[in-house]
C-alpha cells in the first residue's frame, strides 16, 4: 500500500471513547500503515473501525497476500505499558494536540507524552546541535536556552548528548520538551536517563510517536526532528559540522515555513561548519536570545507553512536547476548507484572512480535534501 495524500471525503474527527483511541493506535501499528496512509483510510472510511475492517481487502488488491492487520493483544500490550509509565496518548484533533503540528503534510496522527502536556500550548522555540559540542558551543546553549525561557518560550530538543542536553537543563524550571527517538518510555542516551526523568517532574513534557518499549534507531531520527521543527516558531543551531542531524532538522525546518537561526564559529573548527554554513545561505545569525526572539517578532503573527516556507525558502535552498552540468551529472550517478539495500562510501567511491573531495559535498547535499540516509559504519541508501 503506497503512501499516498489523503482524500477529503470524510473530516478527520478526534478519538471519542477508549475503544476508539485503541482503533486509531491499531491502525497506525498495522503493517504498511504509515502516516499518509492513516489519513488517507481516515478519509475514506469514516473511522479507525472500518478502515481496520477494510485494510486485508485493499491489501490484497495491492497485491499483498496474507494480510493481517495489528493483532489487538500488540496494541493492548503497548496501552498497558503506557498506563505503567503514566504515558497519555494525545491524538489530532484533541485539545491537547498542539496547532504547531497541524499545518504539517506528514502531523503524527497521534503520540505518547509523558509529562504536562500545558507546555504544548505555549510558543515553543528548539534548540539544536552538537553532540560532540565545545565547551563554548554549551555555554552558548545553556544561555540561550535560558534566557528564551525567561522570555516566556518553552524550550524543544531532543534529547541527545551535547547541545540538546544543555538546553534541556537550562529551562527545567521554565518549560522543556523532549522528543524522543524511540518509544517514550526508553530513556536514550542512557547519560542522559536522570535528565529525562526530572523533564516530567520538572513541569516539562516528554513525547514521541514510536511505540511504546522500542529503542531508537537511526532510521527514526529524522522523523523525530521533524517534530522538534515542527513544534517550534524557529530552530536554533549552536554547533553542526558539514554533515550532521542538525543540518538536516535545519533543512526540515525551511521545508515547514519555520525560522532557522544559527550561532557562527570560527572557520577552522569543524563542529562549526555547518553552522556557518546555514548563515551563509540566509539563516539569522545569533549571538544571545535576543537576536532570536527579534527574529521571531519580525515575522508576522501566525505565519507558519506556506507563506514562511515561501518567503524563507527562495534565498536559503539550493535547487539542483541551479547546478552546473557537472555537479548534475554527478548527482545522477550518485542516485542511479544507490538503492533501498547500503552499500559503504568507500564502495560508492570506487563505482564512480571519483575522489572523495568532489562526491562528499554531493552526499551532503543529497542528505539535507532527505534524498540519501547515512546508517552506521559508513553505509548509504536512498530514502524511500
Amino acid at each position: 500500500m503506497a503512501e499516498e495524500s489523503p482524500s477529503s471525503t470524510h473530516p478527520l474527527l478526534p478519538p471519542r471513547t477508549e475503544d476508539d483511541r485503541f482503533d486509531w493506535l491499531r491502525l497506525l501499528r498495522s503493517r504498511r500503515v504509515g502516516v499518509a496512509t492513516f489519513y488517507r483510510l481516515m478519509a475514506e472510511h469514516g473511522t479507525a473501525r472500518a478502515a481496520l475492517g477494510a485494510l486485508p481487502e485493499i491489501a490484497a488488491k495491492a497485491g499483498v497476500s496474507g494480510y493481517e492487520i495489528c493483532p489487538e493483544r500488540i496494541v493492548a500490550a503497548e496501552m498497558k505499558l503506557a498506563r505503567t509509565h503514566r504515558a497519555r496518548l494525545i491524538c489530532r484533533g484533541e485539545a491537547e494536540y498542539p496547532e504547531a503540528l497541524c499545518d504539517l503534510s506528514d502531523a503524527p496522527p497521534l503520540f505518547w507524552a509523558v509529562g504536562d502536556p500545558a507546555c504544548l500550548a505555549r510558543p515553543m522555540i528548539a534548540v539544536v546541535g552538537a553532540r560532540n559540542a565545545s565547551s563554548l558551543g554549551l555555554r552558548m546553549a545553556r544561555a540561550l536556552a535560558a534566557g528564551l525561557g525567561e522570555a516566556g518560550y518553552v524550550m524543544v530538543s531532543g534529547l541527545a548528548r551535547g547541545i540538546d542536553a544543555e538546553a534541556h537543563k537550562a529551562t527545567l524550571k521554565t518549560g522543556t520538551i523532549g522528543v524522543m527517538g524511540g518509544g517514550v518510555d526508553v530513556l536514550y542516551p542512557q547519560e542522559n536517563a536522570q535528565l529525562a526523568q526530572d523533564i516530567p517532574g520538572a513541569g516539562g513534557l516528554r513525547i514521541s510517536e514510536q511505540a511504546m518499549g522500542l529503542a531508537p534507531q537511526a532510521r527514526h531520527f529524522p522523523a523525530r526532528n521533524r517534530l522538534i521543527s515542527g513544534l517550534a516558531r524557529a530552530v536554533v543551531v549552536v554547533e553542526a559540522a558539514a554533515k550532521s542531524g542538525s543540518l538536516i532538522t535545519a533543512r526540515t525546518a525551511l521545508d515547514q515555513g519555520r525560522e532557522v537561526l544559527a550561532v557562527p564559529g570560527h572557520p577552522f573548527d569543524a563542529r562549526a561548519a555547518g553552522c556557518n554554513m546555514l548563515i551563509r545561505d540566509g539563516a539569522a545569525l545569533v549571538r544571545g536570545p535576543e537576536d532570536v526572539i527579534e527574529a521571531i517578532s519580525a515575522m508576522p503573527t501566525g505565519e507558519r507553512g506556506p507563506a514562511a516556507q515561501e518567503r524563507q525558502s527562495a534565498p536559503r535552498q539550493m535547487k539542483p536547476a541551479q547546478l552546473d552540468p557537472g555537479t548534475l551529472d554527478l548527482h545522477r550517478q550518485i542516485l542511479a548507484r544507490l538503492g533501498p539495500s547500503p552499500v559503504t562510501e568507500d564502495q560508492l567511491l570506487r563505482d564512480l572512480a571519483r575522489p572523495a573531495g568532489q562526491v562528499a559535498p554531493i552526499l551532503t547535499d543529497l542528505e539535507l535534501e532527505g534524498r540519501v540516509r547515512r546508517a552506521p559504519g559508513g553505509f548509504l541508501a536512498l530514502v524511500g
